[in-house]
């Protein structure tokens, strides 16, 4: 692919993840277009039509996910410290959003190109958290289940008139208290 395509593709699925967390999985595409700041011909090249789109969204987002996770392993000795990294990495790219916003569009488990990469994620994920129990670093009694919905949970949009910077400087600012107060409950 062509530099100017791959900056083009990257723009659109930005925009195309932006756009669905804000307003949901059938904004139009030319909203998403003009958002990516490309024509609506070079999205529609690229993307015949939504369903297309929202499996590139989808595979962009769990490729993201699956990176994040590695590299924060590779990068952190710690469990727990690869933990946050992830999670403050899957923040930024809006995983934790993106991803609910999509189901009932995208099969997620049954899809050939996306449940292989939904199901290593979530194995490497479930062997931090445990090796996170075993080092004491994370609480008994917090699962998978309750670190995947609290990052949802942060992830999704705030209500209200504050620009997306500051909403995502608010979500940023309550996943380290949410770290913090893991790290805290695990030390007491």
């Amino acid at each position: 692919m062509r530099a100017d395509a791959r900056r083009n593709l990257e723009r659109i699925l930005a925009a195309a993840r932006d756009v669905i967390v804000e307003r949901g999985p059938d904004v139009p595409l030319d909203d998403i277009a003009r958002r990516a700041e490309v024509g609506s011909g070079t999205l529609y090249r690229r993307f015949p039509d939504r369903d297309t789109l929202l499996h590139a969204v989808a595979l962009d987002a769990l490729t993201g996910t699956l990176d994040a996770v590695r590299d924060a392993c590779e990068q952190e000795a710690d469990p727990f410290d690869a933990l946050a990294s992830y999670l403050r990495r899957t923040l930024d790219l809006r995983v934790s959003a993106v991803l609910p916003a999509l189901l009932g569009r995208v099969d997620l488990e049954g899809d050939p190109e996306l449940a292989p990469l939904r199901k290593e994620s979530l194995r490497i994920l479930e062997g931090l958290v445990s090796a996170a129990h075993e080092a004491g670093t994370l609480p008994d009694d917090v699962t998978f289940g309750d670190i995947g919905m609290m990052a949802v949970r942060i992830a999704r949009p705030l209500p209200g008139p504050l620009p997306e910077e500051e909403k995502h400087a608010l979500a940023r600012r309550h996943m380290d208290l949410f770290i913090r107060g893991l790290r805290a409950q695990a030390a007491s």
